[in-house]
């Protein structure tokens, strides 16, 4: 069953659809939230309301974006509310920890170098420029989905992943020649 087929079922009261959905999407949006603010309590906040405001609002899913993008939308909403009851406006840069299981113990050790050194690039990258990147290649969303859900137009997301890019290679090449 796809997303809007779920989205349908949840709107019309179904718990088992929006288990579903919940279990689909929950470490998608914990991670989008972990990766804009580094706080796990607060992602995890996130990710409660967000599913909540999907339980309530599903039977007004217009379909105008989709799924994926009305998703993120109303997480990253409830990550601004968040931040403005508790006076902070800042995002901070990390990214969460992905277990990497390669069988073989060489290659899973240049993984995990590789990986670490990945993670510590993108942890200088901008809250906004970490969010797009994760958003645009981690989620597979389209540069138009994340300039919805950014609330920003699609230049800004075309500039802030060019820049990303650009960081992320020169920050690379720099471990390469250590």
């Amino acid at each position: 069953m796809d997303d809007t087929e779920l989205i349908e079922r949840v709107g019309a009261g179904d718990k088992r659809a929006m288990h579903a959905f919940y279990i689909r999407h929950n470490d998608a949006v914990y991670a989008f939230a972990a990766s804009r603010y580094g706080n796990a309590e607060l992602a995890s906040d996130c990710v409660h309301d967000t599913m909540l405001d999907v339980w309530r609002s599903a039977s007004r899913f217009a379909g105008r974006s989709s799924v994926k993008t009305w998703l993120f939308s109303i997480a990253r909403n409830k990550l601004v509310d968040a931040l403005r009851k508790r006076g902070r406006l800042s995002f901070v840069d990390e990214m969460p920890d992905i277990e990497d299981i390669e069988p073989n113990p060489e290659a899973a050790a240049i993984a995990a170098a590789e990986k670490a050194r990945l993670h510590h690039c993108i942890k200088g990258l901008s809250g906004a420029q970490q969010s797009a990147i994760r958003l645009a290649f981690l989620e597979d969303l389209t540069y138009p989905e994340v300039a919805e859900v950014e609330d920003v137009p699609v230049g800004t997301i075309k500039t802030r992943i060019h820049h990303a890019k650009q960081a992320l290679m020169r920050c690379l090449e720099k471990g390469l020649r250590r």
